[in-house]
């Protein structure tokens, strides 16, 4: 009879911790009266994962697609990204690409035909479009909207040297031909190279000299038949009339040399600020941020406002927006290149213009067209050969700022 109770109470304490198991495997029978102890916690904690691993299992089935999403990006924006940052390359690129946007700029001028607009109007509209998406796009990032403290007094001098270079050219094309207009802003890469050399503290070696000077009289091979015949037009009677504004040409022309100079330091300031903050669109707010006002105020002082219409502001907005990723790229390049081998690249949009010309039947072909042409296309792909600057051209910024 002793054995028996033992026995009972055994297949009791069996039976209590099948109990146990039983509630650890349901949540129904949790708590009947059964008080957990410290070997149930861990139970309960393995318990709960395979719910999460449950519910996990419907994740793998749509994870697969996401790459998928990756690969749709279109070859363009490949493209752009490749030229961006995605060779050694890239800084010559970039300019190549806002070399051509700017081409681009002339194309769609000269095929979509709208109401005149006074040059003012169209320069506000332009810098204005340059500001709000330079804002845009810093704001998208996450990057400081005036550039760190360090890099402040080059963007402010770069808003300054942009600001003159710009408004001092609006009054050479407003007095010169455009032709002559046209030569004298093309000296602007020559001048930035050399500026360059004191500012930036670059070397300017002989072959960055001799393709500069290859690509500028490919530009006045250009130029040239269009400054002869336009000379030549001229009747003898009107010899009085150039004769009395000789003094106003004179004056223009050197406005115009006062645009190339301040417009060459402007690419310096451009690189250094591009540098001092890792980020090249700031150096396009802070033209912008000087630039819109100015136009704005140059509008209503020496223009009369004419409303456009909206074929004529929607071409506008496109030019602006074009504009704005020109200068983007033109930063970038100037950000990662030297500045003499990325300011010979900026020739290409002058052989560009020119066999669209011929190709629109607007001009009649001549050869000293095709010897610029030519000599500006040698340049271009000479400095593409010898490539990027072995050496690391450090900028100076104690001496800038």
């Amino acid at each position: 009879m002793s054995t028996s109770p033992s026995t009972e109470t055994a297949d009791a304490e069996q039976a209590v911790e099948l109990i146990v198991c039983d509630a650890l495997a349901s949540d129904a029978d949790v708590g009947v009266g059964v008080t957990p102890s410290d070997e149930i916690a861990p139970l309960l904690s393995q318990s709960e994962k395979p719910k999460i691993n449950i519910f996990a299992v419907s994740y793998p089935r749509r994870k697969p697609r996401e790459p998928v999403t990756e690969t749709e990006i279109s070859p363009l924006t490949l493209l752009i990204l490749w030229v961006w940052n995605g060779s050694r390359y890239s800084g010559l690129l970039c300019m190549a690409f806002s070399a051509m946007i700017y081409f681009l700029m002339e194309v769609i001028s000269d095929v979509f035909t709208v109401q005149p607009i006074p040059l003012f109007e169209t320069t506000f509209t332009r810098c204005t479009v340059i500001l709000i998406l330079s804002y845009v796009w810093l704001r998208r990032s996450g990057q400081p909207i005036f550039g760190p403290a360090h890099a402040r007094n080059i963007l402010i001098s770069r808003a300054l040297m942009g600001y003159l270079s710009l408004f001092s050219f609006i009054y050479c094309i407003q007095r010169l031909r455009l032709s002559q207009a046209i030569v004298l802003s093309f000296t602007s890469p020559i001048i930035a190279s050399v500026a360059a050399r004191f500012i930036l503290h670059e070397k300017l070696k002989i072959s960055d000299i001799g393709g500069l000077a290859c690509s500028f009289f490919g530009v006045l091979f250009i130029s040239r038949q269009l400054l002869t015949t336009q000379e030549g037009l001229v009747k003898a009677g009107e010899a009085s009339i150039l004769y009395v504004k000789g003094s106003h040409h004179i004056f223009a022309v050197m406005v115009g040399l006062v645009s190339s100079i301040t417009g060459g330091i402007s690419y310096c300031l451009i690189k250094a600020g591009a540098k001092a903050s890792d980020q090249p669109v700031v150096t396009l707010l802070s033209f912008g941020i000087l630039a819109s006002p100015a136009a704005g105020l140059c509008m209503i002082s020496f223009e009369d406002f004419q409303l456009p219409s909206l074929y004529s502001f929607l071409l506008m907005i496109v030019l602006g927006v074009l504009a704005f990723f020109a200068q983007v790229f033109l930063a970038r390049a100037l950000q990662l290149e030297k500045t003499s081998r990325v300011a010979n690249v900026l020739y290409i949009q002058a052989a560009l213009n020119q066999v669209w010309a011929l190709g629109s039947s607007r001009i009649v072909p001549s050869f000293g067209r095709f010897i610029g042409c030519l000599l500006i296309v040698l340049s271009v792909c000479y400095t593409m050969y010898i490539g990027p600057d072995k050496e690391t051209n450090e900028i100076a910024y104690s001496s800038v700022v």
